[in-house]
């Protein structure tokens, strides 16, 4: 049912036909990602009829409302079959949904081409809510808009979103019951308008908006034609075609160039209203740098050394300094012993464990945990990424280092969550999301989970190392390197789909704005926690059940032939590897407790396994929230095979060669 400008979309209308939004827009905008957050993963697909593009579908979250996934385009005049299915969507009984409105994607870096593309989806006359996407990006080059004047230009609510992060898609679905169609901006030559007067009078229909029929009937679009001609019948449609001919006759442009024309013009007006950009940095020596990063003879070690400082601030800082600071001081101090004196009244044993039980409770294994570990970390990472991004030096680094990853079937952008995996494995994880294509991620998480030791497992490796000879450093750190780069490769060949080209704008070279950076990291902080607190408290609530019930001790009883048989480990290696996958931390501190029982083969192959065999407890719970239980399933699963299966290598080769590392 088409509504009026003040209408909200209900579920009133025709019974046997459902309803639907339409998330459109350009390229790389954010459209599925904000479609993946407010429908979820229960989606299908759907084929338009005359076209081979399939768009993906699935339920608003808490509404009876679909959302269909578009694809990019550039103007809805393109003859691309893209487009056409985006255009095709929009038209009445083209497909089973009546679509009640328009989402249009926009990315805040390039609202230029956003908001003509919104100018054009208006003539649709179907109420719009304009969605503006990547704000965090857009602010690190020094772009300012006003979005309650671009609002009230447009006539319809304007939303803002990090989509990636899903900050800002709670309020992007409140405001779907409350679009509105926009006002119209475009004054068209006197010809067009006629022509728009004859297209009315002709057809006398409420099903679409006689100036978007006429707009697709001058620039040749054959679904409107196709439509036309099912409803009004053949000698209609040759009438108008005839009527379309002699009015583009009197432009010598074409009628595309000429539309798309005006509605770049009125979009540079709008955006000259609503947008300022601060200028970029004039020093030489900046931009000299920004050079510098890019050139593989200085753009190594510029690299390097920026790594390490980001190892330093996130690695040793926010992981082992705040964190340790953070539970000794509150946790551990204060709230912990709180907490076990409010629940000591409880008659049940059982119920206070769960509660407050040191390994596997509720509290300090959950909320403790999240806020205490996970926030911390969390919170540092994304102040140093955003000192990468704001200064422009992120894009650069990526570029440089293109090559190399093509290779493992990911791009430049990889580098940030496989380089973040050094810090936290779950934080590294959670950065996937830069990433374009489902292989792309799927990639850089097995990578992730297969090789990565953080930076707690690090600090472990380093002592211990310490004390052996060179060679052992050399055999576990060489192995843990090359083996990424041979798995990449492998993987790449064997996952279907493909790998997107670094698309990158390389914004100029600036000195991060410090209050602008701390302000985004704590709003995308404060989201991420929002969602993540219930997934590790019912996560905890599992583990702590699994093992009452008896699960871990039959595990490391299961565990024993494999552990002491295959990789020649102590069998006291078991709960070494229990503890490994509950908090990483935890297994690293056991080990070095347990070092004296290990002579150094085992301590090698000890500390490879536990790089290899799998994340703690709070990895493995985003690992799921964030790939899903196929993809997670299918990771670990081969991440544990493989770590068994080169424990085992190392254990034998080394003995069989005569290697002890001492």
């Amino acid at each position: 049912m088409r509504k009026s400008s003040e209408c909200k979309i209900d579920t009133e209308g025709s019974i046997h036909r459902k309803q639907g939004i339409t998330i459109v827009g350009n390229m790389q905008v954010g459209k599925t990602s904000l479609f993946s957050r407010i429908c979820g993963k229960a989606t299908a697909s759907i084929n338009i009829p005359g076209n081979t593009v399939s768009i993906n579908a699935g339920r608003i979250k808490g509404t009876e409302i679909d959302a269909f996934d578009t694809p990019g385009v550039f103007s809805i005049f393109s003859s691309n079959e893209d487009a056409r299915a985006s255009r095709d969507i929009l038209l009445p009984h083209k497909t089973d949904y009546d679509i009640q409105g328009i989402v249009l994607m926009a990315d805040a870096k390039h609202m230029k081409r956003s908001i003509a593309i919104a100018l054009q989806y208006e003539e649709y006359g179907l109420p719009m809510l304009l969605n503006i996407n990547m704000i965090d990006e857009a602010a690190s080059r020094g772009i300012e808009i006003d979005y309650d004047k671009l609002a009230v230009m447009l006539g319809i609510d304007v939303c803002t979103t990090i989509a990636r992060e899903g900050i800002g898609v709670q309020k992007v679905i409140a405001n779907l019951a409350n679009m509105r169609t926009a006002n119209k901006l475009i004054e068209y030559p006197a010809w067009i308008e006629q022509f728009f007067e004859i297209v009315t009078k002709l057809l006398k229909t409420d099903d679409l908006s006689p100036r978007v029929i006429g707009i697709l009937l001058l620039t040749g679009d054959g679904g409107i034609e196709e439509w036309i001609e099912s409803k009004f019948g053949p000698g209609m449609l040759e009438q108008l075609k005839d009527l379309a001919q002699e009015y583009r006759q009197e432009e010598q442009l074409s009628s595309s160039i000429l539309l798309t024309n005006l509605y770049n013009k009125k979009a540079e007006q709008i955006i000259n209203a609503v947008q300022k950009v601060a200028p970029p940095a004039k020093s030489p020596f900046i931009v000299r740098f920004g050079d510098w990063c890019t050139q593989l003879s200085t753009g190594v070690p510029i690299a390097i050394a920026a790594l390490y400082i980001m190892y330093l601030f996130i690695g040793t800082f926010g992981a082992t300094f705040l964190v340790d600071t953070i539970n000794g001081v509150i946790f551990e101090g204060y709230l912990i012993p709180w907490a076990t004196k409010l629940v000591a009244p409880i008659p049940s044993a059982f119920i206070r464990d769960m509660v407050v039980d040191p390994d596997f409770g509720i509290l300090p294994t959950g909320v403790f945990l999240a806020l205490g570990l996970v926030l911390p970390v969390l919170f540092c990472f994304y102040i140093a990424f955003g000192i990468l991004e704001d200064s422009g030096y992120l894009s650069r680094l990526s570029i440089m280092l293109d090559k190399v990853f093509q290779k493992m079937g990911l791009n430049g952008k990889g580098v940030i969550p496989l380089l973040m995996g050094f810090s936290c494995v779950t934080m590294a994880i959670l950065t996937t999301r830069m990433l374009d294509t489902e292989k792309e991620k799927n990639i850089a998480t097995f990578l992730l989970l297969l090789g990565m030791p953080c930076a707690p497992l690090l600090a472990v490796m380093f002592i211990i190392l310490g004390k052996m000879p060179l060679s052992a450093s050399i055999t576990v750190f060489g192995l843990i390197f090359s083996q990424i780069l041979i798995a990449g490769i492998i993987v790449n060949k064997i996952l279907p789909g493909k790998r997107m080209p670094l698309l990158m704008e390389i914004p100029p070279m600036r000195l991060p704005k410090p209050l602008q950076i701390l302000k985004m990291s704590a709003a995308k902080t404060y989201f991420f926690m929002k969602e993540a607190i219930p997934v590790f408290i019912m996560a905890s609530l599992v583990v702590f059940l699994f093992e009452r019930m008896g699960g871990l001790a039959a595990l490391e009883k299961a565990a024993e032939p494999v552990i002491h048989g295959f990789m020649g480990l102590p069998v006291k290696s078991v709960q070494v590897f229990i503890k490994t996958l509950i908090r990483r931390e935890s297994g690293a501190t056991e080990i070095e407790h347990l070092s004296s029982i290990y002579d150094n083969v085992q301590l090698v192959v000890n500390l490879l396994v536990m790089t290899f065999l799998t994340p703690c407890m709070n990895a493995i719970i985003v690992l799921f929230k964030e790939r899903g239980s196929r993809a997670s399933i299918a990771i670990m699963s081969t991440v544990m095979i493989y770590a068994i299966l080169i424990g085992s290598m190392v254990n034998y080769t080394c003995r069989l060669l005569g290697v002890t590392f001492s």
